[in-house]
């Protein structure tokens, strides 16, 4: 079976929004929120289209009255998906997101945009969606990978990339040092919108259920994967005996969701897969989403990074920092794979869907990761 290589241009349609009536819409929303006779005049810039494909992300300015002074803010609004544009998950609760950012930004020093209003309804702009302070800064980027090379990540030094991957790999530490997760973060936990048996037992069998729940979510669009059913059996089989201390995870615990300055975090963005779960979760993710784009890398003959981002470097820091040695991820990177798997599952039918591509025979053609899943398949004498 031939793996189809990336397109030349990674640039996914996420919406059929008319992005034009977006301005007087939250004109509107907000003459109802501030002070009478604010006149709020609202700008939309262009949208982040660089990273993620799970949520709509607008960029705009406001400008209003207040006291009798001219204000301004600039913000970052977090839009839900709308059910009709192919949404990568099957639920998407903003207000856990909104919930779990505050509690992050105020009990911790990892540092997270300010959130500010929040429209719950969808009766604005169709679905519910969130206003967040806009943070300057910039961020590795997914389209190309920056692993391909020509951008400031891959162009920096060696103690730059080095003092990145550092300051990243604790921003994991600050997140888990969040004392009694398990209640504090309890409205993100996996088994919320389980029933039965699946909504029983540990945190981490719990998120594998889930996991599961979702692959059978992804499936009616463009098919089964053979692949991903196997690691989901192969997973429930040989759960790890000693998951570790429950933590809050952030679930999608990449440098591409977040935004640097002197290559160090100043935001971290991007919490629709938050969940309470082991330690190695994040870690994992961190390492393996590397491992991912240094993939297609080699697939086309390019250099990459293989000094960055290395498994042993970063779990070296992370007990350098926490005091926890995590032991082999492999468990966590099959995990996490399946999570890759489905998410280009989902955006390939959105593809689909805005005539972008034309439907696969083979869902697995898709699976820009799959060569790294079949070489950790190997591994694990997974055949």
């Amino acid at each position: 079976m031939t793996q189809a290589p990336p397109p030349t241009d990674l640039k996914m349609q996420r919406t059929s929004r008319d992005a034009s009536t977006v301005p007087g819409l939250l004109e509107g929303w907000l003459a109802g929120l501030l002070p009478e006779g604010a006149d709020p005049q609202v700008t939309l810039l262009s949208g982040i289209d660089a990273n993620g494909m799970s949520s709509e992300t607008l960029v705009l300015d406001a400008t209003w009255t207040e006291d009798g002074r001219p204000r301004e803010g600039h913000y970052v609004a977090r839009v839900a998906p709308s059910a009709a544009d192919v949404p990568v998950f099957p639920s998407y609760d903003l207000r856990e997101q909104y919930d779990a950012i505050a509690h992050v930004g105020a009990h911790t020093d990892v540092p997270v945009p300010a959130v500010g209003f929040m429209e719950p309804t969808g009766a604005v702009l169709g679905t519910p969606f969130f206003l967040m302070d806009r943070i300057e800064g910039i961020v590795p980027p997914d389209v190309m990978p920056y692993t391909f090379g020509d951008n400031w990540l891959f162009d920096a030094s060696r103690e730059e990339q080095q003092r990145l991957q550092d300051s990243s790999v604790a921003v994991l530490a600050g997140l888990h040092a969040i004392p009694d997760a398990a209640s504090t973060f309890s409205y993100l936990d996996p088994g919320r919108h389980l029933s039965g048996a699946a909504a029983s037992g540990t945190p981490m069998e719990r998120n594998l259920a889930a996991r599961r729940a979702w692959y059978d979510f992804a499936v009616p669009d463009l098919g089964r994967s053979p692949l991903v059913e196997k690691l989901l059996d192969w997973l429930e089989a040989n759960q790890p005996a000693d998951p570790g201390d429950t933590v809050l995870s952030w679930g999608d615990a990449r440098i591409g969701n977040m935004m640097y300055r002197d290559f160090a975090p100043v935001a971290v963005l991007d919490w629709e897969m938050a969940t309470i779960g082991s330690r190695a979760l994040d870690v994992s993710w961190m390492v393996f989403a590397h491992q991912v784009f240094e993939s297609i890398a080699t697939m086309f003959e390019l250099p990459g990074m293989p000094h960055f981002l290395r498994e042993d470097d970063v779990l070296a820091t992370y007990a350098d920092l926490t005091g926890v040695h995590l032991g082999d991820l492999t468990w966590y990177h099959l995990y996490n794979a399946t999570a890759w798997c489905i998410v280009f599952m989902r955006t390939g039918a959105r593809q689909v869907r805005f005539g972008e591509i034309e439907k696969p025979d083979d869902v697995e053609t898709l699976f820009h990761c799959k060569p790294l899943v079949e070489r950790y398949c190997a591994e694990v004498g997974l055949q």
